[in-house]
């Protein structure tokens, strides 16, 4: 499990931290063929799976965590709904969309 704020590493300034974050987490996601799924369990801090949120939460696999402040520049940077943006040179098209995953409130990140 990857408890890290930047999944890929030293990148330009220019692009911002958490898109750098979200864009490792959607590699991740196409990878696996599975969506990314953020749930805040603390104040400070949102732990990240990737499965499908609409199966059994055991089935979620969790993959890292992260601080609740760049979970909400990731929410700040993307909108609701289809978003197709460039992450350093790669294109990424996906939908955000909220849920609830046993009890939980979700922000998921789906590339399907």
């Amino acid at each position: 499990m990857t408890n890290d704020d930047n999944l890929l590493g030293e990148q330009s300034a220019q692009i911002p931290q958490a898109l750098q974050t979200l864009a490792g987490y959607l590699e991740r996601s196409l990878d696996g063929a599975s969506s990314v799924v953020m749930m805040r369990h603390t104040n400070d801090l949102c732990t990240v799976y990737l499965g499908n949120p609409e199966g059994p939460r055991e089935e979620l696999r969790q993959i890292g965590a992260i601080s609740t402040a760049l979970a909400n520049e990731m929410l700040e940077s993307t909108s609701s709904g289809v978003n197709l943006m460039q992450i350093d040179g790669q294109t990424y098209r996906f939908a955000r969309s909220f849920t609830e995953v046993g009890g939980v409130a979700a922000v998921v990140f789906s590339t399907e």
